[in-house]
């Protein structure tokens, strides 16, 4: 059984039946963007850094941070197996679509946790993910084979995997 998210030092929010699109005749609010709640999230998360105040007696946030990487990727591998077990179950009739969105959802918080532990943000990995989007999947693996071999054959350059980079990665052409 997993533990939840809650983290008595986050901003209370309304119960789903307090919501104004739960009132008779209210139109629903349209729901957040992806990008506006992992930056929200992430932007919590900081607030929890022991650097910034968190208190690991009263923040589940601020104590996985406290205990350090091994602890935060110990629990991203065992979200990751919750949730392929999940995607299992729905996937042989035993479970529901929303068992797996939770187990997602687990997976792409601690995972935020992770990239503030490591100083990185979830922009970043929007931006590579929006690098990758005009490539097929086949030649952005491609192209990554390229990249590693040519590090290892220069290995005094910096994969731009390996750096830390304080903008959104330069466009890759659409191929390689």
């Amino acid at each position: 059984m997993r533990p939840a998210i809650y983290d008595p030092m986050s901003t209370p929010t309304m119960a789903p039946e307090a919501a104004p699109s739960a009132v008779a005749g209210a139109q629903a609010a349209p729901a957040p963007s992806v990008d506006d709640t992992l930056l929200r999230l992430a932007a919590l998360i900081e607030t929890r850094k022991p650097a910034h105040g968190g208190d690991p007696a009263r923040s589940y946030v601020a104590r996985l941070l406290h205990q350090g990487p091994d602890a935060i990727l110990k629990k991203i591998a065992e979200e990751a197996g919750e949730a392929l077990m999940a995607a299992k179950d729905l996937q042989h009739g035993h479970g529901s679509a929303q068992a797996l969105v939770g187990e997602m959802a687990d997976l792409w918080f601690h995972s935020l946790i992770a990239l503030a532990h490591f100083g990185l943000s979830p922009a970043e990995v929007t931006a590579e993910l929006a690098r990758r989007e005009g490539l097929s999947g086949l030649e952005e693996k491609a192209l990554r084979k390229l990249q590693q071999r040519q590090q290892e054959q220069n290995p005094q350059e910096q994969h731009p995997h390996h750096q830390h980079q304080s903008g959104p990665s330069p466009q890759q052409p659409d191929t390689p």
